[in-house]
C-alpha cells in the first residue's frame, strides 16, 4: 500500500494542470491511511473479545475447543441457589481453577466460600495468591482426607477432578466429599467423548480424563452408597428449565452422609 500513492505522485507530474488535480493526490493516501487504522481496531477488537473482553475461562474453553466443567459451575450458581436456597451458605468448591469459582461464591450475598486445589496452583493470579494466604483456598490432594472436620459445609461442589480419578480413588474421595458437607453435595462431570479445556492434561493430572455415562456414575453411586438428592435435582432441573439453561456437563445431586 506504501508503494501506491507514490507511483500515482510520479505519473501525475506529466498531467497539465497538477495543481487542480493536487488535492485529490493528497486524499488517496489520507483515506488508506484510514482504511489500515479501521482495520486495525477491528482485529485488535476481535482478538480482545476472544481473549480478554470476557472471562479468561471463556477463552481457554473457546481456543482449546473443550468444555470446562468448572466454568460450568459459575454459570450453574443462580441455578444452584434456586435449588439449595439457605444450604448455599456455606459452600466448599473442590476442583482445578477453584479460585475463579470462590471469586464469583463470595460475592453473593450471605455466602461463605472456601476451595481445594487438587493439583497446582503454578499459573495463580494476585487474586488467587491472595485465597491461598488467607487460608481459603488451600491445595490438596484429593485421593487422601480433606483437611476439614465433618460436615464444616453446608453444600459442597466439585468440578474437573473427579474425571481423572481411577475408581479405586474415587473410593476415597466420593466419602470424603459426603463426610465434609452437612446437606448434600453436587458432582459436575464431562460427558463421554467431550474433549477437555485444559491441554496439558497429563503432565498437570497425571491421566488422561475419563469421561463415564451417567449410568455408569449412578452405579458408582449406589455402590457406595450414596443417594440422590431427589428434592435437589428436582429443584434444580425446575429452575434451568426456567431461564432456558442447559448444562454442558452432567450434574449429580446427592446426600451427605448421616
Amino acid at each position: 500500500m506504501s508503494r501506491r500513492p507514490s507511483r500515482r505522485f510520479g505519473d501525475g507530474a506529466n498531467i497539465p494542470f497538477m495543481g487542480s488535480l493536487h488535492p485529490k493526490a493528497r486524499s488517496s493516501p489520507l483515506l488508506s491511511v484510514g482504511l489500515v487504522l479501521v482495520g486495525a481496531f477491528l482485529i485488535i477488537g476481535y482478538l480482545y473479545s476472544g481473549s480478554g473482553g470476557s472471562s479468561s475461562q471463556d477463552a481457554v474453553s473457546k481456543l482449546e475447543g473443550g468444555v470446562s466443567c468448572t466454568l460450568e459451575v459459575q454459570k450453574a450458581l443462580p441455578i444452584l441457589k434456586k435449588a439449595y436456597g439457605d444450604s448455599m451458605r456455606k459452600v466448599l468448591h473442590v476442583g482445578p481453577d477453584t479460585c475463579s469459582v470462590v471469586s464469583a461464591l463470595l460475592k453473593e450475598e450471605d455466602t461463605e466460600a472456601w476451595g481445594v486445589e487438587p493439583y497446582d496452583l503454578e499459573d495463580a493470579d494476585s487474586n488467587c495468591k491472595s485465597l491461598v494466604h488467607r487460608g481459603i483456598v488451600r491445595l490438596a490432594d484429593i485421593k487422601f482426607p480433606l483437611p476439614y472436620r465433618p460436615k464444616s459445609f453446608s453444600l459442597v461442589i466439585v468440578s474437573d477432578a473427579l474425571d481423572y480419578l481411577s475408581p479405586k480413588y474415587l473410593n476415597r474421595s466420593l466419602p470424603e466429599l459426603a463426610r465434609v458437607s452437612a446437606e448434600g453435595f453436587v458432582v459436575f462431570t464431562g460427558y463421554p467423548g467431550q474433549h477437555r479445556a485444559k491441554v496439558a492434561e497429563l503432565s498437570k493430572f497425571g491421566r488422561p480424563a475419563k469421561l463415564r455415562s451417567s449410568s455408569w456414575w449412578i452405579r458408582y453411586f449406589v455402590q457406595t452408597s450414596l443417594e440422590e438428592n431427589e428434592a435437589a435435582t428436582k429443584k434444580f432441573e425446575q429452575a434451568a428449565t426456567k431461564r432456558s439453561y442447559k448444562p454442558a456437563c452432567q450434574v449429580f445431586h446427592l446426600k451427605s452422609y448421616h
